[in-house]
């Protein structure tokens, strides 16, 4: 069963503490449900003709296709990369109490 209202977005960020900050700030504005940062990842990417490899924190954010839009809002705003990575992904299915959880925590102004 398809479910095209909840998704996951990923972002990345170059510390610890920054990944703390988006995720907080998203989660309390509730833009997002609930945020999951991994330990850090070794990226190896181009920018600006160089091939660069460098430590990054993930952040994995829970919400809603109808807070996309405040969400990415959000990070570009409170990211410090030029052109930081936002990607969303359609949560094909899912434990309804777990995404009715998500609608509760991303209904804006409660």
């Amino acid at each position: 069963m398809a479910d095209h209202q909840h998704l996951t977005v990923i972002t990345t960020t170059d510390s610890e503490e920054k990944a703390r900050e988006l995720a907080a700030g998203a989660v309390e504005a509730k833009m997002a449900a609930c945020a999951q940062i991994s330990a850090p990842v070794t990226s190896v990417y181009r920018w600006e003709g160089e091939t660069r490899t460098d430590q990054e924190w993930q952040i994995l954010f829970k919400t809603t296709a109808a807070r996309y839009e405040a969400l990415e809002a959000h990070l570009k705003a409170a990211h410090d990369y030029d052109t930081p990575e936002i990607i969303a992904t359609p949560i094909a299915a899912g434990s309804a109490e777990y995404l009715a959880w998500v609608d509760e925590e991303t209904k804006p102004g409660e």
